[in-house]
């Protein structure tokens, strides 16, 4: 066995040839009696198609609780709602994903059973499109608790060697989440972006006959469903409680349109905020933040008001003893000013007392 790999989601182990663990991960669905399935489909002499499966339980994929699953002879399944080219490529789980064909032999089939606590998903003796390399037997079971199993019967050929040329070749998981920008240009259409937030890819050398891959889910931030343990909580991811929403996430999940749309990224209340106190002490705070900045802004428009009266009233009371004060205490690149002729008012031209005789100096104000 391989060590484990941390994927921030999930962990991986590999299991090689000869381990034990490797080898009962396979299920053996030929033993199993029809009391013991729910649901029991099949997709055999078809080529690139897919059915919808309802699961009998809720299966965790990424912290989101899905309760439908999309089988396909692809050698993957769909975990998406939305039917788009695109998400096929970046919402799947994907034991071996490649270009098989179910068709080219009657022996080939894919079919999946539901037992109430696990989906076990077979495509058993499959072909791709150049039928001369073999037939491939591999299994997915998605357990209710959000384990993941890759198992591997048969793998006739190193999965590297295999044609990415028309179909994708993925061994993973991988999930994505769609944001609807509206568009200026034309009014009630909106544009559909697809961000694929994380992949899980295991090695493909390291798949063979009689090989498996377990992965579990690690905890993320949609399972806290309330503020405290939101805030608080050390996963490794910054977790952030909506107040509008009701809901913890780290802003990347498949919620992310109504994170944006009712202004959750916005809120206060993220981890970056943790310490030890307790809500009310960050709220107190904020209050005081709040207050401070609002007292701040007063001032300053109280100043403001004070300087344009004080300057309102020196232009239409230039003599007053509050003009004559700031006129005497100017800096010297103030305009001067001296009393026109005859008028006892002031002239706000730039002169100066040099070259003034006796008398005119007696009446100049500088």
């Amino acid at each position: 066995s391989y060590q484990d790999t941390d994927h921030t989601y999930y962990t991986s182990k590999t299991y090689g040839l000869g381990d034990v663990a490797g080898k009962e991960h396979w299920v053996n669905v030929d033993q199993m009696e029809e009391g013991e399935w729910r649901v029991r489909g099949f997709l055999s002499n078809t080529s690139r198609q897919a059915e919808r499966v309802n699961l009998s339980f809720g299966f965790p994929f990424y912290g989101h609780i899905l309760k439908e699953v999309t089988v396909t002879t692809g050698g993957f399944i769909y975990t998406g709602d939305l039917i788009h080219r695109l998400l096929t490529a970046t919402q799947y789980i994907a034991p071996l994903m490649a270009n098989f064909d179910p068709s080219l032999s009657r022996n080939s089939s894919v079919f999946y059973i539901d037992n109430g606590t696990a989906l076990v998903v077979q495509w058993n003796q499959i072909h791709l499109l150049n039928v001369s390399l073999g037939t491939f037997t591999f299994q997915a079971v998605l357990h209710s608790d959000g384990r993941i199993i890759f198992a591997y019967r048969e793998i006739p050929i190193d999965i590297s060697d295999i044609s990415t040329e028309n179909h994708p070749v993925k061994v993973g998981l991988s999930d994505a989440f769609v944001v609807l920008h509206e568009l200026e240009q034309i009014p009630n259409v909106r544009r559909r972006t697809i961000y694929e937030y994380h992949k899980v890819e295991i090695i493909k050398s390291k798949i063979s006959n009689l090989t498996s891959v377990e992965m579990i889910p690690l905890p993320t931030c949609l399972q806290f469903s309330t503020c405290g343990p939101c805030v608080t909580s050390q996963i490794g991811f910054n977790c952030s409680w909506c107040s509008r929403l009701q809901r913890c996430s780290s802003g990347f999940d498949r919620n992310r349109q109504d994170w944006v749309d009712l202004g959750c990224p916005e809120e206060v209340w993220t981890s970056v905020q943790k310490s030890p106190g307790n809500h009310s002490d960050l709220r107190e705070s904020e209050e005081q933040l709040q207050i401070g900045l609002l007292t701040a802004i007063v001032t300053v428009m109280v100043v403001m008001a004070t300087v344009v009266l004080l300057s309102l009233h020196i232009y239409h009371h230039p003599t007053s003893s509050l003009s004559l004060f700031f006129i005497e205490r100017r800096p010297t690149h103030w305009p001067i000013m001296k009393f026109r002729r005859g008028s006892g008012r002031p002239s706000y031209k730039e002169v100066g007392c040099a070259g003034l005789n006796k008398d005119s100096a007696q009446d100049c104000c500088c």
